[in-house]
């Protein structure tokens, strides 16, 4: 099955979503994966934090029209907020600086998926039943979880049937630095659960990732394929590393083992971990043939 059909197959879970319920009709969120995970269980929240970012960051599912973009978490336009009734406002434990202000707007409820002691997709699917038990989709996040595990069943039996190489993935930073993906962050979580290796050995934080120099990525596997995630930052960062010596020199660039893939919430949910690993699978299976 080619990645376009892993793709439909995951957003589609349990159909595009509909108008809300009247339960859950003017929903909140200040968290991508929050919303994400929403609409996965059929339901559009009325408004979402930094909704002109979400294209680039989420990337798919698309946000439906006529959701407000009520400004950055870093700068709530309460003026708008107030203006929206809502009857529920999503968060997480890192915007709890915001609890008091935003409660008396509307009740705010917080879910944790990344924190210590813990990995971040178990987490994901334990905040899945409880937003769906919240906004009255409990059926419809136990009929998502179930297609969510058959698709990484899927897509872990693709991985074996490849002898698929380690991966390492990054986002680059700069020229000399670069996040280096795994540990219980959500792209780790999603390689365990279709049995694909991850290349990088090192630590990473709770969030998923580590920041290391580039030089690092000589410690990695030499049979090992890196998957950068876009966005690209610098945009042209790949172009200025092929005049570096340094660069050129690792083994996955001598050999043309480097795949860019488009943007993948690190920091989502379910949905994102399905997106990932959907990905990770094309990228193997092309570089197989």
């Amino acid at each position: 099955m080619r990645r376009r059909d892993f793709l439909l197959g995951a957003l589609a879970m349990t159909g595009a979503p509909t108008i809300a319920r009247a339960g859950d009709a003017n929903i909140v969120s200040l968290d991508y994966g929050l919303a994400s995970t929403m609409l996965a269980l059929g339901s559009v929240p009325r408004a979402i934090a930094s909704l002109r970012n979400w294209p680039e960051w989420v990337v798919e599912p698309a946000m439906p029209s006529g959701v407000v973009d009520i400004g950055t978490t870093a700068e709530i336009n309460l003026e708008v907020l107030t203006s929206l009734r809502p009857s529920l406002i999503l968060s997480t434990p890192f915007l709890a600086a915001l609890d008091e202000k935003l409660s008396r707007i509307a009740p705010v409820e917080s879910f944790t998926v990344y924190a210590e002691n813990g990995e971040a997709l178990d987490r994901s699917y334990a905040e899945t039943l409880r937003l769906g038990a919240m906004i009255g989709r409990q059926a419809e996040a136990k009929t998502y979880l179930a297609r969510a595990d058959a698709t990484f069943g899927q897509q872990r039996e693709q991985i074996k049937s490849q002898s698929a190489p380690p991966v390492a993935v990054v986002n680059f930073i700069d020229q000399r630095h670069a996040r280096i993906y795994g540990g219980p962050g959500l792209y780790g979580g999603a390689m365990r659960r279709i049995g694909l290796r991850n290349a990088w050995k090192g630590g990473a934080s709770y969030w998923g990732f580590q920041t290391i120099g580039l030089e690092q990525l000589a410690e990695i596997d030499e049979e090992a394929h890196l998957v950068v995630v876009s966005p690209l930052l610098p945009p042209d960062v790949l172009t200025r590393l092929s005049e570096s010596p340094l660069w050129t020199s690792l083994p996955f660039v001598r050999r043309g083992r480097i795949s860019v893939v488009p943007g993948v919430l690190m920091f989502g949910m379910v949905q994102e971990a399905l997106r990932f690993s959907t990905l990770m699978v094309d990228v193997l299976e092309t570089a197989a043939r």
